[in-house]
């Protein structure tokens, strides 16, 4: 049934969804086709699927490490936009705008911020037990403040016609297409990278198999010796590295610079996309495909039926609450009390 339940879960949302459009005056097949299969039927459909499950695989990669021992980062998307902020700072103000280490110093920025962004509730949390949901969630509207600030002042291109964005990245701060017609890049190596790894660490460590018992059962892992400080270091770093690496693709990727908009939600979006996954790397990449189906259907039926692109968010929060749904009826059994006199 846990493995039962993603599907459960994707078909009731189809239905609700369909229900939905019937609902809005709107043929729900016809509509459910131009949302889920109208987009994928071109090669630069399925170019920019790709494109848009990368971040969310990598980012849902690190957030499920910190899952697993029930460390609960909700603030990748503040990691995401400080790793896009130090990958892009390092593009624009390296010294050798032309060197073939810029990339892979842009990668390590990213890393590194996301990382530091991560480690401000891992401290709190270790130190002074903190609610690490709230903290990281509070410090990604820190983190989109600082942006703003960044593409508002100092660092807003004086040639872009007072658009709050930053000047294009160099050539070589720059992933270049596999094909200039569309918009895939090597970036998406990253990501593979992020899965291979996560399932090393998570089904093949020792240390992955501390966490996994830290979150089924803290009582055991804490008379095993396991230390729960350690958890959460880990937990919350990975997560951030994971976000601030997604970040810096996104800037050196298909954007090309830093600007308000640099992330349409995929901080949030991963949550779903590791728990759709069942915190399972393989599983997650089945989690990201899907949940990218979504953003590139909302565009679709957007431009195509002239829908709001907010219905995106409505698929993904109904598919979050019968993911959340199943999982209930998974670990609990409704019975039938007998009154009493």
């Amino acid at each position: 049934m846990r493995v039962a339940a993603p599907v459960i879960a994707v078909v009731l949302t189809l239905a609700v969804g369909s229900a939905l459009f019937a609902a809005l005056g709107y043929d729900p097949l016809a509509t459910l086709h131009a949302f889920f299969v109208a987009p994928l039927s071109s090669v630069n459909g399925l170019s920019e699927w790709l494109l848009k499950a990368s971040p969310l695989i990598l980012i849902a990669c690190g957030l499920a490490v910190g899952f697993r021992a029930n460390v609960w980062n909700i603030g990748a998307e503040g990691q995401l936009i400080a790793g896009a902020i130090a990958a892009c700072g390092v593009g624009l103000f390296y010294p050798n705008p032309e060197s073939p280490m810029l990339l892979a110093l842009m990668v390590l920025a990213g890393a590194l911020a996301g990382m530091a962004w991560a480690a401000i509730p891992a401290f709190l949390r270790a130190r002074m037990n903190t609610n690490e949901i709230l903290v990281t969630l509070m410090l990604t509207y820190v983190a989109t403040l600082l942006l703003s600030w960044l593409v508002h002042g100092p660092w807003r291109d004086p040639a872009g016609f007072n658009y709050p964005q930053t000047a294009l990245l160099p050539a070589a701060a720059m992933f270049e297409p596999f094909d200039y017609a569309y918009r895939l890049n090597p970036s998406i190596f990253l990501t593979v990278v992020a899965v291979f790894l996560m399932w090393l660490f998570a089904d093949r460590s020792f240390m992955g198999y501390k966490m996994s018992v830290s979150g089924a059962a803290p009582l055991a892992a804490r008379y095993a010796g396991f230390r729960e400080s350690s958890a959460v270091w880990i937990g919350l770093l990975a997560g951030g590295a994971a976000a601030g690496i997604a970040g810096m693709a996104e800037v050196a990727g298909p954007l090309g610079q830093l600007s308000p908009q640099i992330s349409p939600g995929y901080g949030f979006a991963a949550i779903i996309v590791a728990f759709l996954g069942r915190l399972n790397a393989f599983g997650i990449v089945l989690g990201g495909l899907l949940m990218s189906l979504l953003f590139l259907g909302g565009e679709a039926i957007q431009m195509n039926l002239g829908l709001p692109s907010a219905l995106t968010r409505i698929f993904q929060g109904i598919l979050l609450f019968f993911l959340l749904a199943t999982d209930f009826f998974i670990f609990y059994r409704l019975r039938r009390l007998p009154e009493h006199a």
